[in-house]
């Protein structure tokens, strides 16, 4: 069974910074993207970031500058460092793992974590 598990969300006041930490596990054989989402209240859930498993990253632009993810491929593991955060930042955040593909099968499919509350005070 796939499990992402993720950490390092929590409270901040504006401007300051967070790291959170997703680390897929469960017979994996290989994982094409990794990145982050959010959901803040009332909203739908959005891109925040991504990144494949060759390198090539994508973010929104609200937070392009701001924001900076890393993978580590051997772990399978993806971080998002959130530097100069803003209240409007606030929202529950969720790991993603596309095409993630498990050892002994041949096909793949998508995968989420429970999720991880940022929350940013002004």
């Amino acid at each position: 069974q796939v499990q992402l598990v993720e950490s390092g969300g929590g409270l901040v006041q504006a401007g300051g910074s967070l790291r959170l930490s997703c680390a897929a596990s469960g017979s994996i054989f290989s994982i094409n993207a990794m990145g982050w989402y959010r959901q803040a209240p009332g909203k739908q859930r959005e891109l925040v970031t991504t990144s494949t498993s060759g390198g090539d990253t994508n973010y929104a632009s609200s937070v392009k500058g701001r924001f900076t993810i890393s993978r580590d491929n051997a772990k399978n593991t993806v971080y998002l460092q959130m530097n100069s955060l803003k209240p409007e930042d606030t929202a529950v955040y969720f790991c993603y793992a596309g095409g993630l593909r498990r050892i002994g099968t041949y096909g793949s499919r998508d995968y989420w974590g429970q999720g991880t509350q940022v929350t940013v005070s002004s």
